[in-house]
């Protein structure tokens, strides 16, 4: 009998030993140093990118590991920094939890985490997906062969944007880009739009949402919004997750239009990170770690391969002074597809949308525009050219009629070209009406 109860206490142990698992003892450390928005923490290891739990006194704060230095791991912290004690434990947590995605995402407002922030309630989806997506192999993106509407007439028109195009909206504080993004929003024939809201002021998070975006632009987009007050790390994640988002549609077979406003406060973010943690300042300031990230952004935006959609990017960035020669509005010029740069004359003249045409270009217009179409905004955009060459002299009354039939033509259609080029916020233009609105001014041009 003691044998044959020996051998079933046996079994029974080799049966509960096959199921329990082994886990790993996780050790916690202890917070060594706080500077700025930096937290060292020695005693415990964690890859780059994973979370860490600290004890506060008014409970628990999360942090990501951005750095280390020998036994020393960098922290910052995710929310706001309060309540830190020397000494405080560091447990490390791993990595993040997946970015909730589908459908359920249309017309809800999230912060930089994924998490809903427009108070309607949790994400009622059961998708996660990995903060980071699989890069796509360059041979196998289809290419930028048709176009898409954005709803602008002037963009449609002479600056025609394909779909998987990456364009830059470069403009200083105050000549309209939020607009111009609320006129896309609305106007355009894409299937899903992402909008990141990154390092803005909280009033316009809300005002963008329910008065430029409105209930019909909303229905179809997702807004990811990360205000100015918000850590760098929640901004910089912001920027990530509005790609992930779009990269998700994208894969999904929907044609995508991502607004990113800002790439600078995407830039800026990475630059208090960069700073903070020890890395040197390279051009103006920026570490070379800002003009690494930039590219890897960017190239995330595009055409997917066979059975995938697109994901069409604007990336608006602001330029100091009115500086084009900014380093990160020189860097985003080299990597983008093309650009549309908002001038301050124009806008203070009352003239909106503000786009200098003479400034701005489209790289894959040739490749998505019939021959027709590419010679008639081409025709516009000299006649335009050489009336704002001349403007001051015209406007003193030095400039001689007939001495410059170019200019005296561009004189006469001036009216026709100031009416094409400006368009009320509210009343989206299609990319067919644009053609044939610019198909009648050159006509003009030609008579």
């Amino acid at each position: 009998m003691k044998g044959l109860r020996s051998e079933r206490l046996k079994a029974r142990l080799a049966a509960w030993q096959g199921q329990v698992k082994p886990v790993a003892a996780v050790a916690s450390g202890q917070l060594l140093r706080v500077v700025g928005l930096t937290l060292e923490a020695v005693g415990c290891r964690a890859p780059v990118g994973s979370l860490c739990q600290i004890e506060t006194e008014g409970g628990s704060l999360t942090a990501e590991v951005v750095g280390f230095d020998d036994q020393i791991l960098y922290l910052m912290p995710v929310e706001e920094l309060k309540g830190v004690l020397p000494g405080a434990r560091v447990t490390p947590l791993g990595a993040r939890q997946g970015l909730a995605v589908g459908p359920e995402l249309l017309g809800r407002v999230v912060d930089g985490n994924g998490e809903p922030i427009d108070g309607l309630g949790p994400l009622m989806t059961r998708n996660r997906s990995s903060h980071h997506a699989t890069l796509l192999n360059p041979m196998a993106r289809r290419p930028v062969e048709a176009p898409i509407d954005v709803g602008v007439r002037a963009i449609n028109a002479l600056l025609t944007v394909g779909q998987g195009q990456r364009m830059g909206l470069f403009a200083g504080s105050g000549v309209g880009k939020s607009v111009l993004l609320g006129m896309m929003t609305r106007g355009t024939n894409a299937d899903v739009i992402v909008v990141g809201l990154v390092g803005e002021r909280g009033r316009e998070v809300k005002e963008f949402i329910e008065s430029i975006l409105g209930p019909k632009g909303r229905a179809r987009a997702v807004v990811v919004a990360a205000p100015a007050d918000t850590s760098p790390l929640m901004r910089l994640r912001a920027c990530e997750t509005a790609t992930r988002l779009a990269e998700y549609f994208r894969d999904c077979g929907k044609n995508v239009l991502l607004l990113m406003d800002s790439l600078t406060r995407y830039a800026q973010a990475q630059r208090e990170i960069a700073l903070a943690i020890g890395e040197p300042p390279a051009t103006k300031g920026y570490p070379p770690s800002v003009f690494a990230k930039l590219p890897k952004l960017v190239e995330r935006a595009g055409n997917g391969g066979p059975g995938q959609g697109s994901i069409t990017a604007f990336y608006t960035v602001l330029t100091e002074g009115d500086d084009q020669q900014d380093p990160i509005a020189d860097g985003a010029r080299a990597i983008l597809d093309g650009h549309v740069v908002l001038s301050r004359a124009l806008a203070e003249g009352g003239h909106y949308p503000a786009i200098d045409i003479e400034a701005s270009i489209s790289r894959v217009m040739p490749q998505v525009t019939e021959e027709a179409h590419l010679q008639a905004a081409q025709l516009i955009k000299q006649l335009w050219s050489a009336y704002r060459q001349n403007q001051d002299l015209i406007a003193i009354g030095a400039y001689s009629q007939g001495s410059d039939p170019k200019v005296d033509k561009a004189i006469a259609l001036q009216p026709a070209f100031t009416a094409f080029l400006r368009q009320p916020m509210t009343q989206p233009v299609d990319y067919e009406t644009s053609l044939t609105q610019l198909a009648r001014i050159a006509a003009q041009c030609k008579g």
